[in-house]
């Protein structure tokens, strides 16, 4: 039988997916569960910084090996289809599917991170959105505390909602990704909680290490569809 798990999109780059991922990986870990990364492909990778992929394998402890989190990296900071060619290489579409086994093998939890938001392609014929629907996770959106969060986020649900019949949602996560003087964070919290379908389930503040409120993410886990 499959571990539970979840997958972490975002309504667009650079919202905290990983940051996000990263939080709930050391949370789950704290509380005694073995939690595996996975992350399918990725782009953008610089030796010189940290990757994604070092930062979720510290947050869930070092599971497995480093390897195992990112098969699939590659240098440009495109769609990792484009950044594969800009290597003469190609996203190997099998990989992507079959790189999540080892952890399914030695997790009790699965976190999935995607690349950008639901429709951003991973291959030439694969979307995000493929994925979360093979994998069955129920997913979570990650949006950007600032303006034009109500707008993505809505048409990011509604997308989940339509895709292939539905994906599985667990719920919005709202995250402050910097501090300015945007005054649409009066309001975007209140504004999403009316709106979102499933319900906004945390709000990060800038630099914050924990969610404002408390979120069983092992509870929502179990809502996978294997």
């Amino acid at each position: 039988m499959n571990p539970p798990g979840l997958f972490i999109t975002g309504t667009d780059t650079g919202v905290g997916k990983t940051y996000l991922t990263a939080l709930i990986a050391r949370q789950l870990a704290s509380q005694g569960h073995r939690v595996g990364v996975y992350k399918p492909a990725g782009s953008g990778c610089d030796e010189e910084n940290t990757t994604d992929s070092q930062y979720l394998w510290h947050a869930a402890g070092c599971p497995l090996r480093l390897e195992d989190v990112c098969p699939q990296e590659f240098s440009a900071p495109l769609a990792p289809h484009l950044a594969a060619r800009a290597e003469q290489r190609e996203v190997d579409a099998t990989l992507l599917r079959t790189g999540l086994e080892p952890w399914k093998d030695n997790s009790d939890i699965v976190l999935v991170e995607g690349v950008g938001g639901l429709m951003s392609p991973l291959s030439d014929d694969d979307y995000v959105a493929d994925l979360i629907f093979e994998f069955g996770y129920p997913l979570i959106v990650v949006t950007a505390d600032r303006i034009g969060t109500i707008n993505q986020t809505l048409q990011t649900l509604i997308t989940a909602a339509t895709f292939r019949g539905g994906l599985p949602l667990a719920g919005v996560v709202l995250n402050q990704v910097e501090q300015s003087e945007d005054v649409s964070r009066d309001t975007n919290w209140r504004e999403l909680e009316q709106r979102c379908v499933p319900p906004v389930i945390a709000h990060l503040r800038h630099g914050s290490l924990e969610a404002e409120l408390e979120v069983d993410w092992s509870a929502l886990a179990g809502h996978a569809k294997h």
